[in-house]
């Protein structure tokens, strides 16, 4: 990440929106992306279709829409597969230069068994698809009926589930009974703790829509400005590092649920969401050694991180980054701030990681350490940390 070439928020072309849909086996993706493509909001939508095996099937369940449509087979979207998924986007983008098709949005299912982090490193971090695309947000879908096991059982829905903007509840229709529909309650407690900041929106009574769903992302599609505090929400990752419930339903046309107690599981306890904020500006070249030490000593266990930055050299332009592991989305100023909130605000989605290392670490770039902690130039002189070198 270099702070003194990132990219103005005016001046060119608009990125093509990239929506990724993800969610375990069987949690309804394929019935939720139909009847998406089937909304008008959605009709210059291309999709690509992501499947595991060397057989496409569930492509065969999707409405065709025109010839807008890529179906990836013979693997996940992992590391193997990912010069594909270049090419498909590539391809995509000649077939609309060269008139061969039209769309203003993309759609990318997953397989259930993936990793999403891999699909956002790819849109994140390509020369030429990060000038082409924008990702717009992450969508997970959990199935209410199977989800509490899936998650016990499977630390990818974990994973899928914390670095969502938006997390679909499927099959609550066939929640029949007392004993279903208190287990339903408890797994939307669970998710809401997993993830504080994204809404939960139970597909059965209409809240998954265009409407809720997209649009996820920084800038808002119609007005061209940032909306820096929902991307952000930071308010709610603040929340929950203080113990607060910020929501256990979200209903779209109503305020926060009541949260309930739970007993997270050995895979929920792996995860942490929390925020850093300091209203203390930040010198480029500071914020460029936090964010490489950060990424060379955590960068696996670092799911997601977003925020805006108070550039001490210029106050007045907010810096907004945005990672996945140790990939870096190019920086991108803003003409200004936003709103009346100029503090520094990062948050943070981290697996196997606790918030008070990461806290420690930028208090020690901020100057801010403790007399028992070091400071920023013991830690770049210690030999034993695998500064700017080290991509885990």
């Amino acid at each position: 990440m270099t702070v003194a070439n990132a990219r103005r928020s005016h001046g060119r072309a608009e990125p093509i929106p990239l929506t990724v849909l993800t969610g375990f086996l069987g949690a309804g993706k394929t019935s939720l992306l139909n009847r998406l493509l089937a909304d008008t909001a959605l009709s210059d939508t291309a999709v690509i279709i992501n499947e595991f095996g060397e057989i496409g099937l569930d492509h065969l369940l999707v409405k065709a829409i025109d010839d807008n449509m890529v179906l990836l087979q013979s693997g996940c979207l992992c590391c193997t597969l990912r010069g594909d998924l270049v090419e498909a986007m590539e391809t995509l983008l000649r077939d609309l230069d060269n008139g061969r098709v039209a769309f203003r949005r993309v759609m990318l299912e997953t397989t259930g068994l993936a990793d999403p982090a891999p699909v956002l490193q790819t849109a994140m971090s390509h020369p030429y698809l990060v000038l082409r695309y924008r990702l717009d947000g992450v969508i997970t879908v959990v199935d209410a009926i199977n989800g509490a096991v899936t998650l016990d059982e499977h630390m990818e829905s974990v994973k899928q589930v914390a670095v969502a903007d938006r997390i679909v509840l499927s099959k609550t229709d066939l929640l029949d009974t007392p004993e279903k529909l208190a287990a339903r309650e408890r797994l939307v407690t669970r998710l809401s703790v997993l993830n504080p900041a994204a809404p939960i929106l139970d597909a059965a009574v209409g809240e998954a829509s265009p409407q809720n769903l997209l649009a996820c992302g920084l800038f808002d599609p119609d007005q061209k400005i940032p909306d820096v505090k929902r991307w952000l929400a930071a308010e709610a990752y603040a929340a929950a590092d203080q113990g607060i419930p910020h929501h256990a339903v979200h209903d779209p046309g109503h305020g926060p649920g009541e949260a309930h107690s739970h007993d997270r599981n050995r895979h929920d306890e792996r995860i942490r969401a929390f925020a850093l904020t300091t209203d203390q500006p930040v010198a480029a070249a500071t914020l460029e050694m936090f964010i490489d030490l950060l990424r060379s000593l955590y960068g696996r266990q670092l799911l997601r991180l977003k925020g805006i930055v108070k550039i001490a050299e210029e106050p007045a332009l907010p810096l907004v980054i945005h990672g996945v592991q140790h990939v870096m989305h190019p920086p991108v100023r803003l003409e200004r701030w936003p709103d009346g909130d100029e503090r520094t605000r990062l948050v943070l989605i981290t697996r196997d990681l606790e918030a008070t290392a990461v806290k420690r670490l930028f208090d020690a770039f901020l100057g801010k350490s403790a007399p028992d902690q070091p400071d920023r130039a013991a830690l770049l002189d210690n030999p034993l940390i695998p500064f700017g070198g080290d991509d885990r």
